[in-house]
């Protein structure tokens, strides 16, 4: 279900896949050959998401934002960007996730906190609110903690993985 939010409402790209039960609210932008996927809330309604293009927001996430005010002057924003994948059952919070990156199931990222461009977090993950992951390696833990520098073949694995939701998402729609 896509549905605007005051003045907003939120805007899809080309060959994006929305699932039928999944619901996009407000200021959203989802880019080219995304796709979002059963059960999954993206709510902008305080505060703007930004996905990019081949990304894949997989099914029961939770991806919302702050609004500005008294305790967050500036609120949080989410940005997500090209050929990320986001794991089931995430929750994304007012937070930056760069290019190329792979959010494992049921993780958790706060308010503030920034995922730089290839990012592997592992399943279950806690990113505590302001804190920030350097490119190019993996993270895991409760909060997380950077474990080792990836491999190439886990970098590579960032865009056979999206691609491979590319390629889904057509078939879906």
């Amino acid at each position: 279900m896509i549905r605007n939010f005051r003045d907003k409402s939120p805007q899809i790209g080309d060959e994006v896949y929305i699932d039928e039960t999944a619901v996009v609210i407000g200021d959203v932008v989802i880019g080219d050959r995304s796709s979002v996927w059963p059960l999954t809330a993206i709510r902008g309604d305080i505060n703007r998401i930004r996905i990019g293009a081949d990304s894949n927001i997989q099914d029961g996430s939770v991806l919302h934002v702050t609004h500005q005010g008294e305790f967050s002057p500036e609120g949080a924003e989410l940005i997500i960007g090209d050929q990320v994948t986001v794991g089931h059952k995430v929750l994304l919070h007012g937070c930056t996730i760069g290019n190329q990156c792979l959010i494992g199931m049921g993780s958790i990222v706060t308010d503030n906190a920034v995922i730089e461009d290839r990012v592997m977090l592992g399943s279950g993950s806690l990113v505590p609110p302001g804190k920030r992951l350097e490119s190019g390696y993996l993270y895991l833990g409760n909060p997380a903690q950077q474990k080792r520098p990836l491999n190439d073949r886990e970098i590579e694995f960032f865009a056979y993985v999206a691609e491979h939701y590319v390629k889904l998402g057509r078939e879906y729609r």
